[in-house]
Formats: structure tokens, sequence, C-alpha cells
């Protein structure tokens, strides 16, 4: 097996799964990576590990460049079984490893395994092991996206080991972000999907490093491709924008409809959008996956939501919709819920409520009872105009 160096005696040695549709709740169609790092010098080091049912390749590949029984130390930056599955395995091919964790990853470690034998030393913000001519560094990261987080840094090659942080999920034979177009896109959709609820702490993290001076010229994550040379300053451009709630002007319209009103409702608000000069993306919730419009949803200053009434409530896959995007609790949003109703309401109060415990500012709502006409799609249209104008207001 061809050896993956990314810097002198660092080398890439994780496992492609080319066949994940699914990473907990949200699509994964370009399946991903479970990148784990050797840093080869008079001791070696691991870096990560990858998921259970993977460690063959992972093995594999460290084999190409070194014996797995002199693996001197294995760094848990993250306990997540996506990067520790294998663990089990790898720490009895090098028994004589010490694992290096923080102090909650210590904690969490004998809840997911039998850590027995195991010899497992905790460090902290500013700790250093020495291989040799190279140093690992440890920041922590708590709650990015767990308690246990922590990045690995090498000085000497200006070089982050990320973990989940920076990632994309996609499997490739290429390694490096440069060599994969659109790839920013992607890592806004993993971005959205799993950090945005942590944004004040990226932020924090951001400027941490910052502060620290950090130089860095490669960012490895545990997910996806390698960043270098000029995509490092854009990811981490795009970590800030993201995480500040920096937003275009965009609205995003969401909505499901059981004989076609609350779509016409929906085409009509759209219509409104375009027509007070902000752009619209409109998107059909059993249609469309929940995950590309939360991409969306991401960088867009509107979120409007539509349902007509089942029950006396929203129709279920709005429910679960709104459920979702409560957890990522997006930043900065205005917007407002839509929808029609028979003989009685309900759907607009409670995703109203939704939007607000969300964290959207909600200016309004509109009901139509059976079929919207002409004057009940030309409010539809006036509302469009209200949201935008508190949107404009909001970013002054």
């Amino acid at each position: 097996m061809n050896k993956v160096e990314i810097k002198d005696g660092v080398y890439w040695v994780g496992a492609i799964d080319w066949n994940l549709r699914d990473f907990h709740g949200y699509a994964t169609p370009g399946g991903t990576t479970y990148n784990a790092y050797i840093v080869k010098d008079s001791k070696v080091a691991l870096v990560d590990t990858v998921k259970a049912g993977f460690f063959d390749e992972l093995r594999s590949r460290v084999e190409a460049i070194t014996d797995p029984g002199d693996i001197d130390y294995v760094i848990v930056n993250h306990v997540e079984p996506d990067h520790t599955g294998s663990l089990p395995r790898v720490m009895d091919a090098a028994p004589n490893a010490t694992m290096i964790a923080t102090e909650k990853g210590a904690e969490e470690l004998p809840m997911y395994y039998d850590c027995d034998g195991w010899n497992i030393r905790t460090v902290k913000t500013g700790d250093t092991i020495s291989l040799g001519e190279k140093t690992l560094s440890f920041v922590e990261t708590p709650m990015l996206h767990w308690p246990d987080n922590m990045v690995t840094y090498i000085p000497e090659d200006r070089l982050l080991l990320s973990n989940d942080a920076f990632g994309q999920h996609i499997a490739e034979s290429k390694r490096y972000a440069d060599e994969v177009p659109e790839i920013l896109d992607e890592a806004a959709i993993y971005y959205a999907n799993i950090l945005m609820p942590f944004s004040p702490l990226i932020t924090k993290t951001l400027q941490k490093i910052g502060e620290m001076g950090l130089e860095i010229d490669m960012i490895a994550p545990s997910h996806g491709m390698i960043w270098r040379d000029s995509g490092v300053s854009d990811i981490l451009n795009a970590y800030r924008r993201w995480s500040s709630g920096e937003s275009n002007d965009t609205a995003i319209i969401v909505y499901d409809t059981m004989w076609g009103s609350t779509e016409k409702m929906a085409l009509a608000i759209a219509q409104g959008i375009i027509d007070a000069g902000f752009e619209v993306k409109v998107y059909h919730l059993r249609k469309s996956e929940w995950s590309t419009i939360i991409r969306e949803i991401l960088e867009a200053k509107i979120i409007l939501v539509g349902s007509p009434t089942i029950n006396n409530g929203m129709f279920p896959s709005v429910g679960g919709f709104l459920t979702y995007l409560r957890g990522l609790r997006p930043k900065g949003k205005v917007g407002f819920a839509f929808g029609s109703y028979g003989w009685a309401g309900g759907a607009v109060k409670a995703i109203t409520g939704e939007l607000e415990k969300t964290g959207v500012r909600v200016v309004d709502s509109i009901s139509v009872k059976f079929v919207p006409g002409v004057d009940d799609l030309a409010a539809c249209a006036k509302l469009a105009g209200k949201v935008v104008d508190a949107a404009e207001m909001q970013e002054r």
C-alpha cells in the first residue's frame, strides 16, 4: 500500500467509507473518511483512529510506515466512536503505547471501552510531548462538539490536527481540499449540521488560536480533505463568517402541503421576496434533504416555514424539521409562519412557537382557510416584503 505523506514524517493512515449515507441525522450522499495520522520521529505517535469495522484498513496503512508495536503514543482528540471505534484493536496492536486524552476524555473512555491495562495520560492546553525533532502540543476545545475535544498541533510543521473541526463528509481518493471542486460547500454542510449550535464557542476558539500565535499552513481534520496553502485561510475565514452569524440577502422557505394550498402560499411569498430584492430558495420538506436546507439556512437572513393544519397541529414533516432546526440554533435570523387550514387552525401558531424557541425573530404570521384567493396571495407577498424590511433593519 502506498504511503501518503502530508508533511515530512507525518502520514495519513485513515480509512475511506464509500458507503456511508447517514451520519446521525443528516444525509451523507458522498460518504466520508475517518482520518488518522502517524507522526514518525524518534518516537511514534498515532493521532486518532478510525470507526469500528475499518481497523484493517488503518492497520495496513500503518504497517506501510512502521510496526504498530512501535507506536509510543495514541492521541485521542475526541472519544466519539467514529474516531475511537477501533481503539481496542489499536491498543492490542500497540500494547506499550501511552494513550493521551483530556481529563474529560479519560472520564469518557471507560464508558465506551474496557480500558483495563491501558496507560492513559491526561493533558491540558499548553502541554507538550517531544517525539524527538517534532513536538505535539495540545489545545483543549471543549464542546466542539463534545466536552472531551482537543486539537493537536505540531509547531515544527505548522500542522494542526483538528479532529472534527474544519472537516467535511466526503469520500475521495484524493487527500487535499484544493483537489476537490466545491469543497467549501461540503465544509459548509458539515458545519451547519454539526457545529452550528457551538458557533459562539468556535468564535472563542478561533480567537484563542490567534492569541496563542499558532502558525498554521496545513489543517488535517478527522473527516474529509486536508487544507493546505491558501485553503487554510479559506476555511479559517469561512469559520469566522459562519460562527459570527454573517449572512446573505437570502430567504429560505420550507413547507409541506396537503392539497396544494400551502404550496400556493409558499410560491406567492417567494415572489414577494424576489420583488423586495432578496434571493429566495424554496424547499418542499418531503422532497428535499434536510441537511441541504440547513446548509442554506446557515448563510441566510430569513427563515419562512409553512404547513397545513392536521389534527390541530402542523404536518409531521414540518414538526420534525423544526425539532432538528431548534437543536442547531441558527443565529440572527428573522422569519414568520404561514399555512392553510380547514375547519380549525393550529399549525401556524405551533410553527411560530417553535421558531421563537429556535431563536428566530418572528415578525408576523398568516393563515388562510381552505384555498387561498387572489387577495390572500397578495397578502402573502406583502408579508414577504415586511420580513425583508425586518431583515434589513436587523443588519443596521
